[in-house]
């Protein structure tokens, strides 16, 4: 059997790298063999978001690389589409595996389909019933027209029933991130903060004043509903700078996304965000790095997914600055550690001194939902196994 498997962007590696290593340890184990092809798109060109992770999971590098870089949903569509032909008409793969929400998922899977080859979205279901979102339309399409879709819980198993998928096409098998983050929990208490932020400082001829052993909030956002406006960037760094800076001794470790950086940039707010007094700046961290910050941290400012789903695993108080979420098991409504918190910065700030007064602010609360067991890879492939009988 030969799998072809897709990724593009920072958590797809995430999520492909246990999938990689159990296919390794079934053909150490059975006479017939899995042929594994990884297709990278090169949606994420720097370093930093890409080639580190191969590395740090201890998987090869790519088969190949498309090298599609940035641009539009269409350009990067379009573009993956002819490359991804070309691979598929010469490798002709029994399966190709496709994961999260990102363009290439999309367009990949509707190539894939087009030249008839079987196609298994691993993450298929979550939905934040938000179509202004170009990930939750790369979700619809993908799942529309999938072979096999396994999912991460069981609320993503409802939305698919609802939507007209049988029950022999879904698969609940976990959330294979928690493999990775299990994979690497014990190597990153080996990190050291001080290494960290003097390794990634953004603009290291700044001076800081900053206790490196303090307790912080990890900041992260990227999305373009939070960075792709001024005024709500402005917005979001005054509510630093004046208004949660001085509470507990806490400081801000404000990993900048390079959407973000650019932005600001050209918003002109650099000098503003590089002068946040309590606030350390740093570039884009590897994922070890960041799932450190998240381990470590008191509570994060986030719009990211896959963060989510990490801090209610290991217990991280965790804010959304997002009106709504994919992850829903992951809030504190249903057993998590997340409260949303769309674009409201008084929100924010009500929050964040909510949880500050709370006398136990710095007790974690890990919660593991369902399956999220650091075993789902292993299932994933018995499900492609099991449905290709």
């Amino acid at each position: 059997m030969k799998i072809l498997s897709v990724v593009a962007a920072r958590p797809n590696f995430v999520k492909i790298a246990p999938f990689i290593r159990v296919i390794q340890d079934f053909n150490v184990q059975n006479s017939e063999k899995i042929e594994h092809i990884l297709v990278h798109t090169g949606q994420h060109y720097d370093t930093k978001m890409s080639e580190s992770f191969f590395s740090e999971f201890e998987i090869s590098k790519p088969n190949y690389n498309l090298e599609i870089g940035s641009g539009s949903f269409a350009e990067q569509d379009g573009k993956t589409m002819v490359a991804f032909e070309q691979v598929l008409t010469k490798e002709k793969p029994n399966w190709v595996v496709v994961v999260g929400d990102v363009n290439a998922t999309m367009a990949c899977t509707i190539t894939a389909k087009k030249m008839n080859y079987k196609v298994c979205h691993i993450e298929a279901g979550i939905r934040s019933k938000d179509k202004s979102m170009p990930e939750e339309i790369n979700r619809l399409i993908t799942d529309s027209i999938a072979d096999l879709l396994l999912t991460p819980d069981e609320i993503s198993v409802n939305n698919l029933v609802k939507e007209g998928r049988s029950s022999n096409e879904i698969s609940f098998v976990g959330n294979i991130m928690i493999d990775t983050l299990d994979f690497c929990l014990e190597k990153i208490k080996k990190l050291s903060l001080l290494e960290i932020i003097t390794k990634n400082l953004f603009q290291k001829n700044r001076s800081n004043s900053v206790s490196f052993d303090s307790k912080f909030c990890l900041i992260t956002l990227h999305r373009p509903s939070n960075v792709d406006s001024k005024e709500k960037l402005q917005n979001f760094i005054s509510c630093i700078k004046n208004k949660v800076s001085d509470k507990k001794d806490i400081i801000y470790i404000w990993v900048l996304h390079p959407r973000t950086l650019k932005n600001v940039e050209k918003f002109n707010l650099l000098n503003d965000v590089l002068f946040l007094s309590e606030c350390i700046l740093l570039n884009p961290l590897s994922y070890s790095e960041l799932l450190f910050l998240n381990f470590k941290a008191q509570f994060i400012v986030t719009d990211s997914g896959g963060l989510q789903e990490e801090a209610c695993v290991l217990g991280t108080p965790f804010f959304v600055m997002r009106e709504n979420t994919e992850r829903e098991n992951t809030l504190k409504i249903n057993g998590g550690t997340g409260v949303l918190i769309g674009n409201s910065i008084e929100k924010l700030n009500s929050e964040i001194e909510n949880l500050l007064s709370t006398a136990n602010f710095e007790k974690k609360l890990p919660f593991r939902p369902q399956k999220w067991d650091g075993k789902s890879a292993n299932r994933c492939l018995e499900a492609i196994l099991k449905h290709n009988c």
